[in-house]
């Protein structure tokens, strides 16, 4: 059964930093690549940053610098530092492993969770 739980949202004060964690399992990690997406309330899904290798991330034009996409294979995780945290940035955090293959793209997801930026 393939999971993907996150975990490391919150209230935090704008400024300030977060580190969010995707615990996966259930599909061979190292296969997939990894991505977290957010979704601000009442608007679509975006993209905050891919991982195709542990050396090659791609971030959002929004993210600025402010976050740091990595993971941990040898217990197949993946995080989010998320510095200088602005209002703007509140938003439900999901983490997406997918790949492509002849038969279409392939994506699993988390439920999510909450960041809230807020003085």
């Amino acid at each position: 059964q393939v999971q993907l739980v996150e975990s490391g949202g919150g209230l935090v004060e704008p400024g300030g930093s977060l580190r969010l964690r995707c615990a996966t399992s259930g599909f061979t990690f190292n296969d997939y690549a990894m991505s977290w997406y957010r979704r601000v309330s009442g608007e679509g899904r975006e993209l905050v940053a891919t991982m195709l290798s542990a050396s090659h991330v791609n971030y959002a034009d929004f993210v600025k610098g402010r976050f740091i996409m990595s993971k941990d294979n040898t217990k197949n995780i993946i995080y989010l530092q998320l510095n200088d945290l602005g209002p703007e940035d509140t938003a439900v955090y999901y983490c997406d492993a997918w790949k492509n293959s002849v038969y279409g793209r392939t994506d699993y997801w988390g439920q999510g969770t909450q960041v809230t930026v807020s003085s």
